[in-house]
């Protein structure tokens, strides 16, 4: 066992920077008229069942209703068997055994070599891996550890999470143990494969999720140093209020509550919101994050060069730009990916920088922002180097 020794004084970095971006998305797709196909099927048969016991009829979906309520056109998904079938309506993925790499780690891992070849090092170079995403696998062995051992690097490894915002959170976690010398390279592997805890049965949810796997490297930089084509990180924060209106119930616990504890029923235990309360409550808190986050730093929206927002909801984003602004802003400084990808959950900001930052100049700035269940949001300022 090795065990990487402590940076010494002359070592510690004050600042950070990204160091390199990996992202995966899977080349399965479904676009909105198939899975409205796929749900009016299921409605259709369960209004027969609920007439027939003189319950209320569950209303059907449009493909017109979704890009209204979402501006979601597809959306790419780890596995596509299951989820159009309405006599099943999820995806069918095999179970692996405990001496096989499991389905989230070799998810991450693709996201991870690709990050690591982004910034040109080894993973050997590494000294912590942080694995931090919605919806986790499992509560232990830690996924990080797991995805540690794939990579071949060494240090330390665990898991973190915060909704939506678990990229951001776990880029602020790095981003100061950078900075206080507790380690030295940090990488970041969000895997986000949420179609396997969304209820497609459900009007609200169902059409909003997409699955996909994001990496990145957090790295000391030193007092004059510049790494032209990076950002460097010049300040994280995070905020979190208490909210039941984003809510999963999946959890160990949830079987003790039934007759049978040996058979778990997922309805009610999988993803739920109250759509119109997020939608408002997320963007008046949004909008008052940014301003306040970026006054700490001497800056506001107008010194932003990009927004690399959340990407969940098309018109949100849209209306906490616009009250900041006091105007519409467009694509090329907020650009969005969740028309083509849906909500990768707290994949989606990263994948949106990723794929929007090459044309940035030396000395510009950009806001990375997620927000998400808890209620909970993340923000890193970000200037090009």
């Amino acid at each position: 066992m090795s065990i990487p020794a402590a940076p010494t004084r002359s070592e510690l970095k004050s600042r950070t920077f990204i160091g390199g971006i990996g992202v995966s998305i899977p080349e399965a797709s479904i676009a909105n008229d198939e899975l409205v196909a796929s749900y009016n099927a299921w409605a259709q048969s369960e209004n027969l069942e609920r007439a027939a016991r003189g319950e209320a009829a569950v209303r059907e979906s449009s493909s017109d209703f979704i890009v209204n309520a979402s501006g979601i056109r597809n959306r790419h998904v780890y596995e596509r068997d299951g989820i159009l079938d309405p006599n099943r309506m999820a995806p069918r993925i095999p179970g692996r055994g405990d001496h096989e790499l499991s389905v989230l780690a070799e998810f991450g891992l693709g996201a991870a070599k690709r990050a690591l070849d982004d910034a040109g090092i080894d993973a050997a170079q590494l000294d912590l891996v942080i694995c931090s995403n919605s919806h986790p696998q499992r509560p232990y062995p830690a996924l990080a550890i797991e995805i540690q051992q794939a990579l071949g690097s060494g240090g330390a490894a665990f898991d973190m999470g915060l909704g939506c915002s678990s990229a951001l959170a776990a880029l602020h976690v790095a981003t100061n143990l950078v900075r206080a010398g507790a380690h030295q390279r940090i990488l970041v592997v969000v895997p986000e494969l949420v179609t396997s805890h969304l209820d497609f049965r459900d009007r609200q949810t169902h059409f909003i999720f997409g699955d996909a796997a994001v990496a990145f490297l957090v790295e000391g930089l030193g007092e004059k140093e510049e790494r032209a084509g990076r950002f460097e990180i010049i300040g994280t924060s995070l905020w979190t209020q208490f909210s039941s209106n984003i809510r999963t119930n999946f959890g160990h616990l949830s079987r003790l509550a039934q007759d049978d504890p040996s058979v778990l029923h997922m309805e009610g235990n999988l993803i739920k919101q109250v759509g119109n309360k997020v939608f408002k409550e997320v963007t008046v808190a949004g909008h008052q994050f940014i301003v306040d986050f970026l006054a700490g730093y001497d800056h506001t929206p107008a010194t932003m060069r990009r927004f690399w927002l959340h990407q969940a909801n098309a018109r949100m984003n849209a209306m906490i730009l616009k009250l900041a602004f006091g105007e519409e802003v467009g694509a090329d400084r907020a650009p969005t990916v969740l028309d083509r990808l849906g909500n990768t959950a707290a994949a989606g900001a990263i994948i949106a920088l990723e794929e929007n930052h090459r044309d940035m100049k030396s000395g510009e700035y950009g806001l990375l922002c997620a927000f998400g269940a808890g209620y909970s949001i993340g923000g890193a300022l970000l200037r090009m180097m």
